[in-house]
Parts: C-alpha cells; structure tokens; sequence
C-alpha cells in the first residue's frame, strides 16, 4: 500500500489539483502541499484552470450588471400583499440599484417586510440591530430585486389610485404605520392622525385615497396629511386603523408616553373620549 506522500506525489502526476487531491484522500491543503510543492501541474491543466477563473470572474460581472446568481420572482399583476410590500420599501425603506433595505422600531413591521419579501425573493436578508436607539434594519443585496422593484415602485406611485379598493387600503395602512402617528392630548381637546412625508406628491395621493373611504383629510405645511373629526377618525379605524404592534417610540424626548402604547389604542381612546 502507498503511503500517504506516495499517494499525493503519484496524484499529481496524474495532473490533479491540490483541490482534487483533497477530495480523493480526505486530508488537509497544507499536509498535501508539502508532498507536492515541488511537482508543478503541466501547462495545459494550468491553461484550463486560468479558463475556468475567466468564465467564473464573468459570471460574477454579469450578477452585478443585474442578472442575479440568486433568482427573483416576478410579478405584474399586483395583490394586497405586494402592495403592502413596496409601499413598506417606499416609506420606511429604500431601494436602489444594489439593494433593498427596510428601516424601522417595531418588531412586528420588520418581521412583516421579511415575509412579504419571500413573495418575490427566497433568500433571507441581512439584519442589522442598533442598540443605541432601539432600530431594526434589513438589507437585502441583489442587484436584480433592487431593479425590479425600483420600477415597481414607481409603478405603483402612478397606477395605485385606479387599483382596487383593498389594494389602496394597503398602501394607506404602510403609510401611516411607518410615517404616522396618533396625537391624542385631551387637555387641548386634540385628537388627530398625522401622517408626515417629505414628498408632497404623496401627501396628496394619500389625502386622495382617503378620500376614496370617504375619509375627510387637510395637507398641513410643510409636511403632514392630517384627519381630524370624530366622525373622520372613526371611519379612518374602521376602514384602515394602524397595525397591531406598532407603537410610538417611548424613549423620544418629545414623546406623551413612557411606556409601549399601540397606535390603534391610542386612535380607540381617543374616539371614546368625544363627547357625545
């Protein structure tokens, strides 16, 4: 029987790799390496293995001029789940060429926007805790869906307000979960849904939309949508609400409570607290 070094010298002989040799014999790189360092490959093996790279360095270029090594699904026709899934991307999130990433405190919205993601994209995404101020972030690196849904999103700002009512009512609710809030201050008789973006062509879409469940709302400078009116708010719960486990942030210097609160409850006791 060969030993171990006899064995390594006579594979390489054979013109196989030190990769090869390890999958033959089971040993270690570096074990291998030293019985054959001084038996170099022959130069037509050399030739295919430089090939090899060639094709491999090009597959890798081509993934990032957008066809991706890992596949995404495609759509054209859009559901209530893809709606909520850009819209989350568009408010809270961002998404250019490289990748897709969604920002926000609430657990329940991060975990919401990953499983809407396995829609269109099977793989999961890079998560990113920070401490200091309590944020969850998920990045997603794959120059195809970053592509995909950029234009999708774009789509969807455009035809949003001649999809059907459930759809809009998706991208209202992302909405006002990610950039809305319930200001409810009894003491000034204040009870409002406020919702801010820098964008004013949103601001209006989404004034338009509410309308839509005939849900009276006022764009106040420079950047929030507000409802107000009880008759307003109640409508607003009934047809939208915010989602269950979503809260304020309870740590802002600025903030009415100290403690976890949900928005929809806020939005409950705020209602219950008109006079009749």
């Amino acid at each position: 029987m060969k030993s171990f070094k006899e064995q390594c010298i006579a594979l390489r002989k054979k013109d196989k790799t030190i990769n090869e040799i390890m999958a033959i014999t089971g040993r270690s790189k570096s074990s291998i390496h030293f019985h054959i360092k001084d038996t170099p490959l022959s130069q037509k093996k050399l030739e295919k293995i430089s090939e090899h790279s060639r094709k491999r360095a090009l597959a890798l270029s081509g993934a990032r001029k957008g066809i991706a090594k890992r596949p995404i699904k495609k759509f054209e026709a859009w559901t209530p789940e893809l709606v909520l899934l850009v819209s989350h991307l568009m408010f809270d999130g961002e998404i250019i060429k490289k990748k897709c990433s969604y920002v926000n405190r609430s657990e329940a919205l991060i975990e919401r926007v990953e499983k809407l993601m396995r829609c269109v994209y099977d793989f999961p995404p890079k998560l990113i805790f920070i401490e200091m101020s309590g944020v969850h972030k998920i990045q997603y690196y794959n120059v195809a869906l970053g592509n995909f849904l950029h234009g999708k999103a774009i789509e969807l700002q455009k035809n949003i307000i001649s999809l059907s009512k459930e759809d809009q009512r998706e991208f209202i609710r992302a909405f006002f979960d990610d950039e809305g809030c319930m200001d409810f201050r009894s003491k000034r008789n204040l009870r409002c849904v406020r919702g801010y973006q820098k964008d004013r062509k949103i601001l209006l879409l989404v004034q338009r939309l509410l309308g839509n469940f005939g849900i009276e709302a006022v764009i106040r400078e420079p950047n929030e949508v507000v409802i107000t009116k009880k008759v307003n708010l109640i409508k607003f719960q009934k047809e939208i609400n915010f989602s269950k486990g979503v809260c304020p942030n309870p740590n802002r210097s600025n903030g009415l409570r100290k403690k976890e609160v949900e928005k929809r409850e806020i939005l409950d006791q705020a209602i219950k607290s008109f006079k009749e």
